[in-house]
């Protein structure tokens, strides 16, 4: 029993080791859309649809908390952090759900968590900077956010099918 508990969390610290290596890999990529800032593919969310679906939401949750953590600390700031939080939280929360009650395919839960992602962003933005107007950034989100989602959707997808025998 207690090697199993050992192996796990091993097995989680490695693919929050994999999440970190792909925010560094986002962050040396050129921006997707130049005209408008903010926007990435998300590609850690890779790792974070791929342990949802294999060992949970609690899971999920530590090793998202964990990235989001060290991924501000060493490439951002306070801000980046709260901004980070409040899309990963918001994002694993509703994926979560979409899971639990079989609404989606793991592309649909995808979709959900970057549209989700960017929502909870712009609430922390509404709230900081007390202007409604910023809600209209909202609109090219959602856009951008779904084409990320079908993207780590799909991604995630793929690995899950490669990685069908491997146990939590």
């Amino acid at each position: 029993m207690k090697n199993s508990k050992i192996t796990r969390v091993a097995q989680l610290g490695l693919f929050t080791a994999v999440a970190l290596i792909l925010s560094y890999v986002e962050s040396l990529l050129p921006p997707i859309w130049a005209a408008v800032p903010g926007i990435k593919v998300g590609l850690p969310n890779i790792i974070i649809i791929l342990i949802l679906y294999k060992a949970g939401f609690k899971a999920a949750a530590a090793v998202s908390l964990i990235r989001v953590s060290i991924v501000a600390l060493l490439f951002g700031s306070v801000m980046t952090l709260a901004y980070s939080l409040a899309g990963a939280i918001l994002s694993l929360t509703l994926m979560a759900l979409c899971k639990r009650f079989d609404l989606f395919s793991t592309v649909g839960v995808s979709i959900v968590g970057g549209v989700s992602h960017n929502l909870g962003q712009i609430l922390v933005a509404i709230g900081l900077f007390e202007s409604v107007q910023i809600g209209y950034y909202m609109i090219v989100l959602a856009f951008t956010g779904t084409v990320a989602g079908i993207f780590i959707g799909l991604a995630g997808s793929l690995l899950l099918k490669r990685l069908e025998k491997f146990r939590f």
